[in-house]
């Protein structure tokens, strides 16, 4: 087989291609009218999923303080799980991006997008037996739009005005009309509980390919198949098991070792020594996740803006992404949207290492002494060596950057979103105004750098139910520009997303802009013996 038959039986392998257009390229090819109808059957094959075995996760980003809430889920192994049990209303589809049904099987807005009614699917049981209706959907959704809520999903659930159960249709209203509200509903911790898990939100019962088995958190977490799930083109596993493995030793040892079958947050450095084992492939996803250091902009020394901005002038991008990405990412520049998004603001002038415009910042906000940066490996691959590249730079100019290595276990309930100057990251929204909703609006209860600006908030506002594209774009750039030159964050990389699997791992899905499948990873492959 040559070079361009195996790019051919690669595309029939992943979907891309029918017999006809295969049968007809490949006998152009110089294949054989017998020889390509082999070679098509057998790619065919591959790509049809394969039921049952024990399929086995090593993941970075699990505590102790993990929570089965979905309203609570915050790390990255909560991420999958709760795409493992649980549904949300509305998926995105993994290449357009788009809103797509789940257990709403339509939805229609009024004229001005501030009503909308979304058809819920019928005959769909929940784990318990349960059937699903649509007061179920509303009590789900009123739990994580409850002012009292401490749901990851409230900041985007805050324009919501009612929801209601008429005539067993779902119907949302709206402070003002947003021409995304199903895409909010894509969000993960908005998956549809029996009484909106209202009794009990952490019973782990939803409507999933897979009922949990039991919860160590911090340590693993077990699921089995769901034999009675409404759909038939997902989970393929008769057991899924998703194993903490903070050490990136020990998960790369582990992979390497047939311990688990697929692991995420690969850190570049290692992808050479990873990919020299025969039965390991990578799976690399451009996205728009992002690495950043964080600023609270109402607390001391970083309620002054030349400080932030001293600091933002005062880090390398581009020799960021080259030694802690290994160039598997961009560069960022202090706002959390990149090309990957709808109406991505073009033109904005990219922000370089600036010796002198730090200097002139830094001496401007009359600072002196050292400012603390908390880090920890937890908080992305890397995140230590890139702090500590983000010292020996910031050094050059005059600013003593003083770094305190956390430990992982706790980084998430203990420091971010609490300490004022610290190590995070963020994976990608469906949309601009999901991303800056959940984070950077005035009350947003994820805003982890304080930043209110009232006229951020009239814009986000205004762009939500704003229908001229032309408008709406003007209006994200403007936003754009209020983040990058006031806000708290310093961005210097848009990160690609780094997993590996053994080769056994079939059918995964690359999810533009979303790690791990957009989460649904488990869900999604399968293992071939």
């Amino acid at each position: 087989m040559n070079d361009f038959t195996k790019y051919l039986a690669g595309r029939v392998t992943a979907g891309g291609m029918n017999r006809r257009e295969f049968m007809g390229r490949a006998v152009a090819a110089g294949v054989t009218l017998t020889a390509a109808s082999q070679l098509y059957a057998t790619s065919a094959e591959a790509q049809t999923p394969k039921k049952g075995g024990a399929l086995k996760l090593g993941l970075e980003g699990g505590a102790a303080t993990d929570s089965i809430d979905p309203a609570k889920a915050t790390s990255q192994v909560m991420f999958v799980a709760v795409r493992t049990w649980g549904d949300t209303l509305v998926e995105t589809h993994p290449t357009t991006r788009a809103p797509i049904p789940s257990l709403a099987e339509s939805w229609a807005p009024s004229p001005d997008a501030k009503v909308w009614t979304f058809k819920i699917r019928k005959g769909v049981t929940f784990h318990n037996g349960k059937e699903l209706t649509t007061d179920d959907v509303v009590a789900t959704l009123k739990r994580h739009s409850d002012g009292k809520t401490e749901s990851g999903a409230a900041g985007v659930m805050k324009s919501i005005k009612s929801i209601e159960n008429k005539s067993g249709d779902l119907v949302v209203t709206l402070e003002s009309g947003n021409a995304d509200l199903p895409a909010i509903f894509t969000d993960y911790h908005l998956v549809i509980q029996p009484n909106g898990g209202v009794d009990n939100p952490t019973a782990g019962i939803g409507t999933g390919p897979y009922k949990v088995k039991s919860f160590e958190p911090g340590v693993r977490m077990t699921f089995e198949k769901n034999t009675s799930d409404w759909r038939s083109d997902r989970g393929f596993a008769d057991t899924v098991e998703l194993i903490t493995m903070n050490d990136a030793t020990a998960r790369i040892a582990a992979l390497s070792s047939g311990q688990v079958h697929y692991i995420n947050r690969v850190d570049p450095k290692t992808v050479p020594l990873l990919t020299r084992s025969p039965n390991v492939q990578l799976l690399t996803t451009a996205g728009g996740g992002h690495y950043v250091f964080i600023m609270h902009c109402d607390k001391a020394p970083f309620d002054n803006n030349d400080l932030r901005m001293a600091l933002k002038y005062a880090i390398d991008r581009e020799e960021m992404v080259k030694r802690i990405l290994g160039g598997y990412g961009k560069v960022g520049n202090d706002f959390p949207i990149n090309d990957t998004y709808a109406f991505f603001p073009e033109g904005i002038e990219q922000r370089k290492y600036d010796p002198d415009k730090a200097k002139f910042h830094y001496k401007k906000s009359g600072h002196s002494g050292s400012v603390l940066l908390r880090t920890s490996e937890v908080a992305f691959p890397g995140a230590v060596d890139a702090s500590v590249l983000f010292q020996e730079s910031a050094k050059k100019v005059g600013i003593n950057i003083e770094i305190k290595r956390e430990p992982g276990d706790g980084y998430w309930s203990n420091v971010w979103n609490v300490q004022p100057f610290s190590a995070s990251y963020w994976g990608s929204r469906a949309t601009q105004d999901q991303f800056y909703s959940g984070a950077y609006l005035s009350t947003a209860d994820w805003n982890d750098t304080r930043f209110k600006n009232e006229k951020f908030d009239k814009l986000l506002i205004e762009a939500r139910s704003e229908l001229d594209q032309s408008k709406r774009k003007d209006m994200y750039r403007e936003m754009a520009m209020l983040v990058r030159d006031e806000g708290g964050t310093i961005l210097p990389m848009f990160n690609d997303y780094v997993n590996a699997a053994t080769k056994k791992v079939k059918g995964y899905v690359n999810d533009i802009g979303n790690d791990m499948s957009n989460g649904y990873v488990a869900t999604r492959i399968w293992l071939d013996a």
